[in-house]
């Protein structure tokens, strides 16, 4: 574009511009491949403005080690300094590179230290990720890369706080006990209309499997010539399979349900026990499961649950505010049913 110098510039696209942030801030984590980036962006709704299609993995290469975003540009060997607005800072883009330098010596080299929150927090001051900093070989401190002036935190620190967001999720065993048996009675009535569905489908199985047989009889005394029999049974077969592979998803279907819910309400129970005892790269996989867009902002961290242990969450609070009266409905918090829970024609 013209700039009011009447010469030629660049204008950050306000639709882009956060995404390519993004891009430096989760490569400078050191967590993730030039790949799971491109991916990353892909999901985040990155592409390109004219055919709509996604960005490839070699452009986020180039992207990522463009200098042009930090606010300068490189031409014929020589570095300037443009006239326009700066996606990222300098810092961010030295780690980048950094992270590009060291990788290009060995491939994928294994990090010294595994840190467990990188890229998991944002900065409530400038907005970029914690980044892990080993210190003197034993200390792990965390702060955004260009927050200049902002105190670093422990890793201690951003342990204990998330292993207390994790411990609200849990509650007496007496009342999980009741809710896993409220679940199943809840079911039931699926559960009838299941086993009523099944039979109805098993009739028409059997009803099939009777024609055929029938239709063989009669290719056997010459009332229907061979053709016609492979014809119409070929047919009956078809809907056969189409038949068993609706009751073999609804026999499937409802006990799995019960089960994904049993499962997540133990792994609430759990969760801050098990985050307390794991190694970081396993603290990193519970934390990617249960919360995101985590927050720090004077010395307190603000943790958003993920679906459905929010809902959990919130079921646990009304829980104890009603001290056991009135009852929410638990469904609301469980997987999604399948499909095949609606009624089959």
């Amino acid at each position: 574009m013209t700039g009011k110098d009447g010469k030629k510039t660049i204008e950050p696209d306000p639709e882009t511009a956060p995404l390519i942030e993004k891009a430096f801030e989760w490569y400078a984590t050191g967590n993730h491949s030039v790949k799971e980036v491109a991916a990353m962006l892909k999901d985040a709704g990155l592409v390109f403005k004219k055919s709509k299609s996604s960005v490839p993995q070699s452009s986020i290469h180039k992207i990522l080690r463009s200098r042009i975003y930090t606010g300068e540009f490189e031409w014929d060997g020589k570095v300037y300094k443009g006239k326009y607005e700066p996606i990222i800072t300098m810092e961010l883009w030295e780690a980048v590179q950094d992270i590009f330098d060291n990788r290009s010596k060995s491939r994928r080299k294994k990090r010294k230290h595994d840190f467990a929150f990188s890229g998991l927090i944002q900065c409530a001051y400038i907005g970029g990720s914690l980044v892990g900093d080993l210190k003197k070989e034993k200390y792990v401190y965390y702060r955004a890369i260009g927050a200049k002036g902002i105190p670093y935190v422990k890793e201690e620190e951003l342990e204990r706080q998330f292993g207390e967001a994790l411990k609200k999720l849990r509650f007496d065993d007496d009342v999980l006990d009741w809710v896993c048996q409220t679940l199943k009675e809840s079911h039931a009535d699926k559960r009838q209309y299941h086993e009523e569905t099944l039979s109805r489908l098993q009739g028409e199985c059997n009803r099939l499997e009777t024609r055929i047989d029938g239709m063989y009889v009669d290719k056997l005394d010459g009332k229907i010539s061979e053709s016609f029999f492979e014809e119409k049974s070929k047919a009956w077969r078809e809907e056969q399979k189409k038949i068993l592979a609706k009751m073999d998803k609804l026999q499937n279907a409802s006990q799995t349900y019960i089960e994904e819910g049993i499962q997540l309400l133990e792994l609430a129970q759990n969760a801050g026990f098990l985050f307390m005892k794991q190694s970081a790269h396993e603290k990193r996989r519970l934390l990617n499961m249960m919360v995101s867009n985590c927050i720090w902002k004077n010395g307190l961290l603000t943790v958003n649950y993920k679906q459905p242990f929010d809902m959990l969450a919130e079921f646990i609070t009304d829980l104890n505010s009603q001290k056991g009266e009135n009852m929410l409905e638990i469904g609301k918090w469980l997987p999604g049913q399948d499909s095949n829970l609606r009624p089959i024609d």
